[in-house]
């Protein structure tokens, strides 16, 4: 059996009377994008900087590549060279340019070459001239795009990545895919932190989800899918009486000639069912993250009944 590339065991963290993370556990194997999912504030941050050794945990650790990360030790800090970063937060020397930027950064981690470099760079759409104007005379997006080849340019092992298409284009998260699913297949791993679910379906195989420290559910994307409920709203010239029998509907709501169906599991079923009666509209939006946390928050703090 493979050792776990990160590994997670009971980690917590207070501040002084808050909790902002309680006894976390879990395992990402080699090779695997993994997502970490949560609203702001649910403590994806400080996890990362847990992992990163950035600050002490109350109790608990943290294992990379079968080894434990402690802040001070040597041996963090040769784990560290193998690691890759992205911050949610990006800070960076505004008075540089985008090239010294990135060759300030590689010195950090002089064993290894910086070959993908010129990938990322294309990519990205990073040209010379782009990169030899200072930071803080560049946009929000290109400052974004910096921040990513940084953290990926000698190819990493193992890739943090903490809501990395802050700030990027549709051209360029799309770009920043393609970017990862190469490195992926590369053999490094990821740990993906992330609140857009678009983002994460495209990328992750398996999900961890938290809320307010508490990890709530860890799951195979695949199996998120099929405990999601969505929202399908529906505009009729007057609503028929006889729609309780409708395939996947778990709850209805009804205002004025609009009916909003909450919906789980295989839909086809249920648009066939539809075609007998007369619709002037039918929207069926992409679920939100926030469509699954509901779904969790629900069962997790009611006791299991019929739904009405």
């Amino acid at each position: 059996m493979n050792t776990p590339c990160l590994q997670l065991q009971n980690l917590t963290k207070h501040y002084r009377q808050v909790v902002a993370l309680n006894d976390i556990s879990f395992a990402v194997e080699p090779g695997e994008i993994f997502g970490y999912l949560g609203p702001n504030g649910a403590g994806k941050t400080t996890t990362l900087r847990l992992m990163l050794g950035l600050v002490q945990p109350t109790s608990g650790e943290v294992h990379m590549f079968g080894e434990r990360v402690a802040p001070s030790s040597r041996q963090s800090v040769t784990i560290r060279q193998r690691l890759g970063f992205l911050p949610g937060e990006l800070n960076l020397y505004p008075e540089m340019t985008g090239q010294a930027l990135l060759d300030y950064f590689a010195r950090f981690r002089p064993q290894r070459p910086l070959v993908w470099r010129p990938r990322l760079l294309e990519a990205f759409a990073l040209d010379a001239a782009t990169l030899q104007r200072r930071v803080k005379l560049l946009s929000h997006g290109t400052r974004q795009k910096i921040g990513l080849v940084i953290a990926m340019q000698h190819q990493p092992e193992l890739l943090f990545l903490d809501e990395p298409t802050l700030g990027l284009d549709p051209l360029m998260q799309r770009a920043f895919i393609e970017v990862i699913k190469e490195l992926s297949q590369r053999g490094a791993t990821i740990f993906f932190s992330s609140h857009i679910l678009s983002e994460v379906e495209n990328l992750c195989e398996r999900v961890a989800i938290l809320r307010a420290g508490e990890l709530i559910a860890l799951e195979t994307v695949a199996r998120l899918r099929e405990k999601m409920v969505r929202r399908m709203t529906l505009r009729f010239a007057a609503i028929p009486p006889d729609l309780g029998h409708l395939s996947g509907v778990v709850r209805s709501e009804a205002q004025g000639n609009e009916l909003t169906f909450f919906v789980r599991g295989d839909i086809n079923l249920l648009l066939k069912e539809l075609t007998d009666y007369h619709l002037e509209r039918l929207v069926f939006p992409e679920p939100e993250l926030e469509d699954i946390f509901a779904h969790y928050y629900h069962h997790r703090e009611q006791p299991a009944g019929p739904v009405i």
